[in-house]
């Protein structure tokens, strides 16, 4: 009986509509289940209500900046080890520091290469269900 490969779901935090509809097209294809969401609190409750592997969180929203978020999720014991990537068109000097510094794993720049993404998020994959 061939082994079953374990499905990665991935949290997208993203308020523009656009960018969500490509990266879950992207991602989807290459067999990853993406879940949604367009804030902060819905960010939170998708975490609090399903099994995230991890999260892209974008890092310019309306209501609570991705940094914030993603220092608040890292608070939290059960989520703390979840892998969190700033997605973000900030690309100014010391805007990487400041998204890892905020506590994010990693970061990607936008515009999204979409030929790389899944290379990147495997990375992180692999590295927390190494652990």
């Amino acid at each position: 009986m061939p082994q079953e490969v374990k499905k990665i779901t991935i949290l997208y935090v993203e308020d523009n509509p656009d960018n969500r509809s490509l990266i879950r097209r992207v991602l989807e294809a290459e067999n990853y289940t993406v879940i949604e969401a367009i804030n902060a609190n819905e960010a939170l409750g998708k975490l609090e209500n399903e099994k995230i592997d991890l999260v892209l969180m974008d890092i310019n929203m309306p209501d609570m900046d991705g940094y914030t978020l993603t220092a608040k999720i890292k608070a939290i014991k059960k989520f703390s080890t979840i892998p969190i990537l700033a997605v973000t068109a900030n690309v100014m000097r010391g805007d990487r520091e400041k998204s890892l510094g905020a506590g994010c794993d990693g970061y990607i720049q936008k515009p999204i290469d979409i030929d790389t993404l899944s290379q990147q998020i495997e990375r992180f994959i692999t590295r927390s269900t190494n652990v």
